[in-house]
């Protein structure tokens, strides 16, 4: 993985690269080479399933606006992408199948203008990137063994030479995910990093009524998973807010009261 996410860091410095998607299998794929890539210094930002709906608007906008030009997207959470000026997209995983090759691929090249599309296939993935060159009748069934400092990768790609895997600081202009308002509609926060309704709930006395499983219900619960006790008053538990209820009992020895408890108190 390592060299997986230099070699897509250092294609992302291709010259003539505008606005890129990388389409992944997984939620947490595209969490994780969202966070990688923004640390390598790209403008990036992540589109799944996890997110909740205002960090997604949020990553739409910034990607249609400019503010980031590289979206980490799953298969279902791309299906609403519509951007005409996608010049690159990168199959950081390979596709389940021909069709939703189709359906990425598809993303660029539009309005009668070219596009690049790179597909990265593991070991792992050759059974089922076989599978998709045969249906689609792709000359080349078997990928070219590749690494990111690969001189055919400079070449195909037009990276310029002594690229790294880090993005110059004087090529970091673009405005980046925070620039854009995410607005307040429940559910994880950008990134997927928190779960910005239900963390608050879970925090105690800040809690409310944020959206999230579970979070309109105001239920906090112990670890066993039984309901805990709701507090009264002061943050003192219950059971020193509540008396605990006693019987009055009379003590004689040899017919004689020795003492009396009449108030519920204790004579000990």
């Amino acid at each position: 993985h390592m060299d997986k996410d230099e070699l897509l860091a250092r294609a992302l410095q291709a010259r003539g690269r505008g606005l890129t998607i990388i389409f992944t299998r997984t939620k947490r794929t595209a969490a994780r080479v969202a966070e990688e890539l923004e640390r390598r210094g790209f403008a990036a930002g992540a589109l799944h399933g996890d997110l909740g709906q205002g960090a997604r608007e949020q990553a739409l906008r910034a990607f249609r606006n400019g503010k980031i030009d590289v979206l980490v997207a799953t298969d279902v959470a791309a299906r609403g992408i519509d951007v005409e000026a996608v010049t690159h997209v990168f199959n950081f995983q390979a596709p389940d199948d021909e069709k939703t090759y189709l359906h990425r691929v598809g993303r660029t090249g539009r309005a009668g203008l070219t596009g690049i599309a790179v597909t990265l296939v593991d070991w792992e993935d050759m059974p089922r990137w076989k599978l998709i060159a045969q249906a689609l009748e792709i000359e080349q069934v078997e990928p070219v063994e590749t690494y990111s400092a690969s001189p055919h990768l400079y070449e195909d790609l037009d990276i310029p030479e002594g690229t790294k895997g880090r993005l110059p600081k004087a090529q970091r202009t673009r405005e980046g995910l925070d620039s854009e308002h995410e607005e307040e509609l429940g559910g994880p926060d950008k990134r997927g990093r928190k779960d910005s309704s239900r963390g608050r709930q879970r925090s105690g006395k800040g809690g409310g009524n944020r959206g999230g499983r579970g979070g309109g219900q105001g239920r906090q619960r112990t670890r066993s998973g039984k309901p805990a006790a709701e507090k009264q008053g002061d943050d003192q538990p219950q059971s020193k807010q509540q008396p605990r209820l006693r019987r009055n009992r009379t003590r004689r020895r040899n017919g004689e009261v020795v003492s009396r408890n009449d108030k519920g108190e204790s004579t000990n």
